[in-house]
Parts: C-alpha cells; sequence; structure tokens
C-alpha cells in the first residue's frame, strides 16, 4: 500500500506541476494598449486598422503566443474609440497609461492623431509601435519611444512624379515642361504629401498650374475640378484620405475632367473600383504594400498568404492600412522575444535593433524611429485590378499613359 500511495503522490505532485505550468502560461498576457477610430472621419480606416491588429494577435496566439523568457505569453490590445480627434486620442493614451496599466502602444490611424499620443507615450516612456502616421514631422522630434514600419509621408507620390517624368514623351513633352495640379487636404499627413511632390516636381523642373488646400470636409471638389479642366494639367494629384478620394473619382467622372495622369492616396482604402467601376480605370494609386510583392515571414507566410487570409476573415481584400497595422504587432512580438522581458526599456531598446523581413516588407527602424527597409509602390487600376505599376523592380504590367479621354471610353 505504501508503494501505491507513494505512487499516487507522485502522480498527483507531476499533475500539479503540469497544471502549474499550463496555468503560468495562461496567465502571461502582455496587453497592448490601442486608441484606434472607430467613428468619425477616419472610421473606415480605423477599421481596417484594427482589423489588422487582431487578424496578427489572432495568429500569433493560435501559434502559441510569443516566448519571453522562459515563457509562453499571449497578446491582448486594449482598444478604445478615439471618435477621429486629436483631443480625445490624447486623453486615451494617458488613460491607457495612467488606468489601465499599459506599457506599450499600438498606433492610431492617421498622423494628426499619432502626433496627438506620441509626447504622451514619449512623456511616460512607454515604447509605441505605429503603422498610420507616415507625417515625416514625427521624427523631427527626437523622440526614442516611437517607432513606424510603413514609409514616410513623404515618399508617397514620389514614384508618380518619376512616372510621369518618365513618360513625359507620350504626352508630347519633355520633363521640365509637364505641370502639375495639387489636390490635397489640410492636414499634417497630406500636406507632407504635397511637399514631397513639389520637391519631386523642382527635380524635373515641373510647374505647379492648381495648389489648392481643401477642407476637412470633402463632398465637393467643384470649384478645383474646374480649375483643373481649364488649366489642362499633365499630372493631377489628389491626397485627402479615403473620402477625398471617393469624392475626386465621383466628381472627375460627373464633370468629365480629362487628365492625362491621376495620381492619388487611399485608393483601396476608398474602394474605389468597388464603389464607381470603370470611373475608376487608369487611377494610379500610391501604396505601402501590394499582395502580389515577394516579401514573407514565418507568422502569415507571403503578402498572398496574408491577403487571402484577411478575405476570408473579415469578407474583403485587404488594404494596405490592415497589412501595415498586422505587421506592427508582429514587430512587437519579434522585440518581446528578443528583449526576453517585458520591462518597457529592454522592449524599446530591442525595438531600436529590429532588423527583419514581415509579409509586409523589410522593417529596420533608423535613429529617428522610421523605417528605412521598404520602398512604396505605385498601383494603377487596369480592368477592374489594382496592378503594381511601379518601381520597375515591382511592376506587374506597364502603365497606361496617357488616361483615354472620358470621349473615348466605352
Amino acid at each position: 500500500m505504501t508503494g501505491f500511495r507513494t505512487g499516487l503522490m507522485a502522480a498527483a505532485a507531476a499533475a500539479a506541476l503540469v497544471a502549474g505550468a499550463a496555468g503560468a502560461q495562461a496567465a502571461c498576457t502582455i496587453t497592448l494598449g490601442a486608441a484606434v477610430s472607430l467613428t468619425g472621419k477616419y472610421s473606415t480606416n480605423g477599421t481596417h486598422t484594427k482589423n489588422g491588429y487582431n487578424l496578427a494577435l489572432k495568429l500569433i496566439n493560435d501559434k502559441g503566443g510569443v516566448k519571453v523568457g522562459d515563457q509562453m505569453c499571449k497578446l491582448a490590445v486594449k482598444y478604445y474609440d478615439d471618435e477621429s480627434t486629436p483631443a480625445r486620442g490624447s486623453e486615451l493614451a494617458e488613460r491607457l497609461i495612467k488606468q489601465d496599466g499599459v506599457k506599450f502602444m499600438l498606433g492610431p490611424y492617421s498622423s494628426g492623431l499619432t502626433k496627438a499620443i506620441a509626447p504622451v507615450t514619449e512623456k511616460y516612456k512607454v515604447p509605441m509601435v505605429e503603422a498610420n502616421g507616415a507625417s515625416r514631422s514625427l521624427f523631427t522630434k527626437g523622440y526614442k519611444y516611437l517607432f513606424a514600419v510603413l514609409s514616410t509621408s513623404e515618399q508617397y507620390l514620389a514614384s508618380a512624379v518619376a512616372l510621369a517624368a518618365e513618360n513625359a514623351g507620350k504626352m508630347g513633352k519633355k520633363p521640365n515642361q509637364l505641370t502639375m495640379a495639387l489636390a490635397i487636404q489640410n492636414d499634417p499627413f497630406s500636406q507632407d504629401i504635397r511637399a514631397g511632390v513639389i520637391d519631386d516636381g523642382k527635380k524635373y523642373g515641373m510647374k505647379v498650374v492648381v495648389d489648392d488646400k481643401l477642407p476637412k470636409d470633402l463632398n465637393d471638389m467643384t470649384t478645383t475640378l474646374t480649375k483643373v479642366r481649364a488649366l489642362h494639367p499633365d499630372l493631377f494629384i489628389v491626397s485627402g484620405h479615403a473620402k477625398g478620394a471617393a469624392t475626386a473619382i465621383r466628381q472627375m467622372a460627373e464633370m468629365k475632367v480629362d487628365v492625362p495622369m491621376l495620381a492619388m492616396t487611399h485608393c483601396d482604402s476608398a474602394k474605389i473600383i468597388k464603389k464607381f467601376g470603370k470611373a475608376a480605370e487608369y487611377t494610379l494609386c500610391a501604396s505601402q504594400w501590394a499582395p502580389t510583392l515577394t516579401y514573407k515571414d514565418d507568422i502569415f507566410g507571403s503578402a498572398m498568404d496574408f491577403a487571402k487570409l484577411f478575405n476570408k476573415t473579415y469578407g474583403y481584400m485587404p488594404p494596405y492600412q490592415a497589412a501595415e497595422s498586422a505587421a506592427a504587432v508582429e514587430v512587437f512580438a519579434d522585440a518581446f522575444k528578443r528583449a526576453g522581458s517585458t520591462d518597457p526599456q529592454k522592449v524599446r531598446d530591442a525595438l531600436a535593433a529590429t532588423e527583419m523581413q514581415t509579409f509586409y516588407g523589410n522593417i529596420k527602424f533608423d535613429a529617428t524611429g522610421k523605417n528605412v527597409a521598404k520602398p512604396m509602390v505605385l498601383y494603377q487600376v487596369l480592368n477592374g485590378k489594382y496592378v503594381v505599376v511601379a518601381p520597375s523592380k515591382w511592376a506587374a504590367a506597364k502603365p497606361i499613359i496617357p488616361r483615354p479621354k472620358w470621349s473615348e471610353r466605352k
């Protein structure tokens, strides 16, 4: 009986050890904070952002979580709705850190919201990995706890200006004879894009003939489009987030405004193909990412694997805002693993040393927190699909320039 009793005790002890280990693993949860626009003017892209975060969390957790030192930890996110308002975003960042005890932050949607939150995370030395604040001015403040996986705003439409110069002959001109019209929303991100476009245009000697700053309520671009129709620019640049992209496509079709090249931001998040069909054809679209790129990682697989899984999960193909958001979670997971700790300073130092490839692209941060390892790409809408046409290294097809006039379209 003694041996039997001893065996039972040993078995019970072993079971307790197993249960204890499982309990320890289950108890290890790293909670990230996120104030995201679920209502207000940025709600469309705010939803894409949250969906990207959540899909990455699911895959990482389904694979057992993240190894931090000698334990496996699950990841979670504490969300609040910033209502697309910078003041609200700043307030919620304080709440997440001071009241909810969050030690790590994921970024909001938009440069304006990121600018509101970054001083708060910096004040409390809370590392923030953000995926949707591209304004170059974010990286001139000397922040040490801010890291961005995306390309910065001045790069967004540089490839469109270069493409115009390359194809000037098709428009019967030399590059220094080309003219540009700009319709840019008056917010930090969009105005940084404007500055980048103007700087790029100057390199080729291009002239700006329309330079309109648009209000935040982008329901009507009639005044700008009337000027564009009268002045016949060779390249028309539009940047006004999802609402601006949709308004531009709709009203250009209604007013039959012809331009040889139309380039804009936020085409996919505005769903211009689904909403406007043939009216969206030949539009050039800046993108941080494309499913056809050859990047891979161990969590999602290829860029196309991510796109297919996202589509299966949420019922639509992912815009780049969702892809870069998922990548931000991957970067945090990688930093936790390399840090071997959840100490914010150790994780911050691990983030600063990041050098990795994700399905979204290569990620390496410079001293300012910018990702210096990933280029932008340029789509053109061709036969109802987004096709990469620049840079040439990633191009799947040659661009159609100039755009057929409305009178020539079937």
